[in-house]
C-alpha cells in the first residue's frame, strides 16, 4: 500500500463522524446516510489514485456523496420507491412524555429540513451542521460565497416561514420542549 494510499485510508478514518452527520443531513434518514457513507468510502477507496494529499480529504468525500445521493434519488423517482421515513433512535430514558416530545419536535424539524431545495439544504448542512466557513462551504459547492450566503438567508426564512405557518395551524412545538 502507498503512502498516499494510507493517508486516505487514515483521513476517512477521522473524518467518520463528519461523514455520518452530513449523510443525515443529505438524506434525512440514518440508513440511507449510512448507505452513502459507505458508498462514498468504497468509491474513493476504488479510486485512491485519484485523490491528492494536497486536496482537502473532506471536500471530496463529501462531493462523492452529494453525487451518489443524486442518482439514488433519480433511481428512486424512475423506480417509483419512496425513502422509509425513520426516526433516530432515542437512548432510553424513564421520562417518556420527554423523550417522545423530543422525537416529534425531531420529526417536525427533519420534516422542514427535507422541504428545502437541495441548494438550501446542502448549503445548511455544511455551514450549521457541519461548521465549515462561508469560504469553504462555497467552495466545497462550487458557489460564490455571495450565492451562498443568498442561499443560507433563503434557507433560514424559508424555515422561519414554516415555523410559523405550523403555529398558526396550531402545530407548533411541544410547550414542554419549546420552553414553557
Amino acid at each position: 500500500m502507498s503512502e498516499v494510499e494510507e493517508q486516505l485510508r487514515r483521513g476517512i478514518a477521522q473524518l467518520l463522524p463528519r461523514l455520518r452527520r452530513f449523510g443525515l443531513a443529505l438524506t434525512g434518514s440514518r440508513e440511507d446516510a449510512d448507505d452513502v457513507v459507505q458508498g462514498a468510502i468504497a468509491s474513493a477507496l476504488g479510486r485512491a489514485g485519484q485523490w491528492s494529499p494536497t486536496e482537502r480529504l473532506d471536500g471530496w468525500l463529501f462531493t462523492i456523496m452529494q453525487g451518489l445521493w443524486r442518482d439514488e434519488v433519480r433511481r428512486r423517482k424512475t423506480s417509483g420507491t419512496k425513502s422509509a421515513a425513520t426516526m433516530v433512535g432515542a437512548e432510553k430514558s424513564v421520562d417518556g412524555r420527554r423523550v417522545a416530545e423530543t422525537l416529534l419536535m425531531l420529526n417536525q424539524t427533519r420534516a422542514r429540513f427535507a422541504r428545502l431545495p437541495d441548494e438550501q439544504r446542502m448549503a445548511l448542512a455544511l455551514v450549521v451542521i457541519e461548521g465549515l466557513s462561508y469560504r469553504d462551504a462555497a467552495e466545497q459547492l462550487g458557489i460564490p460565497v455571495g450565492t451562498l450566503m443568498s442561499r443560507l438567508s433563503r434557507a433560514r426564512e424559508a424555515l422561519r416561514t414554516m415555523i410559523d405557518e405550523d403555529k398558526s395551524q396550531g402545530g407548533s412545538f411541544p410547550k414542554t420542549v419549546a420552553g414553557e
